[in-house]
């Protein structure tokens, strides 16, 4: 996969106030670690990041491009960023640093392509699964998984064992849970709840009809 070049340098100042102005600034405060390396506090520009990495679709391998010895040319993932509550602009990020040799897990957005059977029969696709985990060795992490729903017909469903993912990617699940399905349309759904408009309410045993039961008396 193409890696991301990103540029960063090491800051020496923390807390709630230098990273304030850090941010007032242009820059997000951010952290780099991994198993085998000692955790630097870093930085990195605000612009650069959300035109190179927030952007971009998938999880994606990005080298670090840096003055500080401790950062240049390490390879990473962003394991997660904080964002406002409100504004949702990125607040702090982290960054794994990842072994090319080993497998490893990350999340993998799907694209669902083609138009169902049963869609052209009146049917609603509804996807279950927007993304899902894989494991893979991180120069062979796919951007998407594409997921051809043509042949699903009404009541049909993808399940996790279905997808067809590239060559040493497997999917990762303990259950084999459904990606994506083919409803019925509405008439028919309601018509199979018994939910036909003409039809009258059904009367328990014991119960008077709610045409005919009072309302309770009112608080004075």
């Amino acid at each position: 996969m193409e890696e991301i070049a990103l540029t960063v340098e090491a800051r020496d100042q923390y807390g709630t106030g230098p990273n304030r102005r850090l941010r007032q600034s242009g820059k997000i405060p951010g952290i780099f670690y991994g198993p085998k390396s000692s955790s630097v506090p870093l930085q990195v520009d605000r612009k650069h990041f959300t035109q190179n990495v927030e952007s971009v679709e998938g999880a994606h391998l990005i080298r670090f491009q840096s003055s500080a010895a401790d950062l240049q040319q390490r390879v990473v993932l962003v394991r997660e960023t904080q964002v406002h509550p409100v504004s949702g602009s990125v607040l702090h990020v982290d960054f794994y640093e990842v072994d090319l040799t080993k497998r490893l897990q990350v999340t993998v957005p799907l694209h669902f392509t083609g138009r169902a059977r049963g869609v052209v029969e009146g049917g609603i696709l509804q996807p279950v699964l927007r993304d899902i985990v894989v494991e893979c060795l991180p120069t062979e992490i796919p951007q998407f998984i594409e997921v051809d729903v043509t042949g699903l017909a009404i009541h049909d469903s993808l399940h996790l064992a279905d997808l067809a993912c590239p060559a040493n990617v497997t999917p990762v699940f303990e259950s084999n849970d459904a990606v994506v399905t083919v409803l019925a349309p509405m008439a028919e759904e309601t018509k199979a709840a018994g939910g036909e408009g003409e039809d009258a309410a059904p009367v328990v045993e014991g119960e008077a009809p709610a045409a005919d039961q009072k309302d309770p008396p009112k608080d004075s």
